[in-house]
């Protein structure tokens, strides 16, 4: 798999993390503003359940075990919305320290990335140099005496068969690129 693939592919899940991460957010939110609403109606209440505790507890004396339980169970709810607030606000701040770990996570991918498509570049650049740095070597090194030696085997050869021919040459003996010439 190649870098820029590899990018794309952190790229789109560190996106689903994201976007995983605000539904996350908007939910706790959620939660949070329905227990503060809950909180907020339960505290209207309070007053008027304690004005009307006094009364029943005059008008009704055999209930007092049941009123006794009403208190604890009020007592045991304003306890329950406490806890949910604390808990809603310990969610919102594990929340923000992970978008600020994420953050920090998407910093450092991308500056890693960079660093590491830099030293890519800079090694085809270098491979780049040395095919081209071996290639000239191969003209200059090989063809080039290749050449010369074929140079040289085509002027002896021409000069032995120049030499054994022995006259001048007639037009009926000559060869294509001589009749160039011709």
């Amino acid at each position: 798999m190649d870098q820029q693939t590899l990018l794309y592919l952190m790229t789109a899940f560190v996106g689903i993390s994201a976007v995983a991460l605000v539904l996350q957010l908007a939910t706790l939110f959620g939660m949070y503003k329905a227990a503060r609403a809950m909180q907020e109606k339960v505290e209207e209440l309070m007053p008027k359940v304690n004005e009307l505790l006094p009364k029943v507890h005059a008008l009704l004396p055999k209930v007092n075990g049941l009123l006794e339980s009403s208190q604890k169970v009020v007592d045991q709810s304003r306890q329950q919305i406490l806890d949910i607030t604390t808990k809603t606000n310990d969610i919102l701040d594990i929340t923000k320290r992970q978008m600020g770990k994420m953050e920090d996570l998407l910093t450092d991918a991308t500056g890693r990335a960079k660093v590491q498509l830099e030293r890519a570049e800079m090694v085809i650049d270098d491979t780049m140099s040395r095919a081209h740095e071996t290639v000239t070597m191969i003209h200059g090194g090989i063809l080039r005496p290749l050449r010369e030696i074929q140079g040289i085997a085509s002027g002896i050869r021409t000069a032995v068969a120049h030499l054994t021919r022995g006259g001048r040459p007639s037009v009926a003996q000559a060869t294509h690129d001589e009749e160039m010439f011709i």
